[in-house]
């Protein structure tokens, strides 16, 4: 438990029902001794936003210390963390087995519930901006909607209507929006097992159950598609769980964790019939596959079927890495890549199962692969407020140079989101292909 110790960090889990967890008092006094742990050391200053800050207002107080800063200005600091992981999983030296016990993504989740619980901004324009956003079951299936589908589409290509709902819903006009598919994952996809029964590998089993997600379903069912054929190209039995809901993330991030606690209840039941059958599971989306790997475990400690799920949940290229290891994908492409400008996810990275993406897309003959590790700035709701586009803007600004200046035929990111937020930067009209899409077609299949 000492400085230096040889004990792998870890995350530990989060006991958001106790009294002590909700207690402003016993909050703020925890806020109070993290930030002058962060003021003192200032290694994740590039990260986001919320660092910079909450360092502003510490130089800018009457003792250039933590004790100076005004503990209502605590929450400055909270609106602009987004919930990436990369403080605690990339640059913190004081995360738990360290004496201090620093998380501070989890700290700033226990000060967004404490807000959300506490409804301080009950009924504003933001209050139901914010509800709007994380709604994505019930918004997303409506604008997919056909017919509905082609006018949210097109709308959100108009200036004035843009505009207007930046002045009454606080949804910037420039921001990246999601396009909607009324042709959905579940239309498209049919079932169809391989030819040969299934071959499990060292730690997979051969069959995959798609965990479909809003985005999946309703916006990108032409990268679920694409997935579903590159793995049965692969002669992995693959199917599309029917019966699922959000991941919660998007509640998450607003604090809202009584929501994340029902989604995760209407999920289960499809994950564990699943994995009963013998499934692994996976989602074309980092931040799904991270809910049910890393949060919801902490979240629900003890709930043995999430534990359960969580470990039967792989990214797509962890996943076709590992069968690669044991000799069981194809290694035969029709087409080479040229030059790839690829960006891991945040949520991906901080599952710390490696760059899978790069190595994977590597064995294709005749691409070369450029590897971006920032954030993209998007988060699932930061780049679409009105209040923090800019800053979203400015976070991706090195990500596009460095798309930019690998002179890339084709990028990407595994993230959907992140990928339309570079092209939002690139500014040339140009589109992200996701990194199973660019497989599919270095396949060509």
């Amino acid at each position: 438990m000492k400085e230096g110790n040889l004990e792998a960090p870890r995350r530990e889990t989060i006991d958001w029902r106790s009294a002590e967890y909700a207690d402003r008092d016993a909050l703020d006094q925890e806020l109070e001794r993290v930030f002058d742990v962060c003021h003192g050391c200032r290694r994740c200053v590039n990260l986001c936003d919320a660092f910079p800050t909450l360092f502003d207002l510490v130089d800018e107080s009457d003792t250039m210390e933590v004790d100076g800063v005004d503990r209502a200005d605590y929450g400055k600091v909270v609106e602009q963390c987004f919930l990436c992981d990369l403080c605690a999983e990339t640059k913190c030296p004081y995360l738990p087995p360290h004496e201090w016990r620093i998380d501070f993504p989890h700290l700033m989740l226990r000060a967004k519930a404490a807000n959300f619980n506490d409804g301080d901004a009950a009924r504003s324009r933001s209050w139901w901006r914010d509800r709007l956003l994380t709604s994505t079951d019930p918004v997303f299936r409506t604008l997919a909607v056909p017919g509905v589908a082609q006018v949210a589409n097109a709308a959100a290509n108009v200036t004035p209507l843009r505009a207007l709902g930046e002045r009454l819903a606080g949804i910037h006009r420039d921001a990246p929006l999601p396009e909607f598919q009324h042709r959905t994952a579940s239309r498209r996809v049919r079932g169809g097992a391989p030819a040969t029964a299934a071959v499990p590998g060292t730690n997979t089993t051969g069959k995959v159950a798609i965990y479909l997600t809003c985005y999946g379903e309703y916006s990108e069912p032409d990268v679920v598609d694409d997935l579903v054929r590159v793995l049965r190209h692969n002669d992995i039995e693959t199917k599309l769980l029917e019966g699922t809901s959000c991941c919660g993330m998007p509640r998450m991030e607003l604090g809202d964790l009584k929501s994340v606690e029902k989604h995760k209840d209407r999920n289960l039941p499809a994950f564990r019939a699943a994995v009963d059958e013998g499934f692994d599971l996976m989602s074309i989306v980092p931040s799904c596959n991270l809910m049910y790997r890393q949060e919801a475990p902490l979240l629900f400690p003890e709930d043995e079927d999430v534990a359960r799920i969580a470990r039967a949940f792989f990214d797509p290229f962890e996943y076709l890495t590992a069968r690669r290891r044991d000799g069981l994908v194809k290694l035969e492409f029709a087409r080479g890549l040229g030059k790839v400008a690829y960006h891991a996810a945040c949520h991906q990275r901080v599952q710390a199962f490696g760059q899978r993406t790069r190595e994977f897309l590597s064995l294709i003959p005749d691409t070369e692969v450029t590897l971006i590790e920032r954030c993209s700035g998007h988060d699932g709701t930061y780049a679409v407020k009105e209040e923090t586009h800019a800053k979203a803007m400015k976070i991706a600004r090195p990500v596009v140079r460095r798309v930019r200046e690998s002179g890339a035929e084709v990028y990407g990111s595994d993230c959907p989101m992140a990928g339309r937020m570079i092209a939002q930067g690139l500014e040339n009209g140009s589109s992200a292909l996701h990194p199973v899409s660019m497989l599919r077609r270095a396949y060509g299949i």
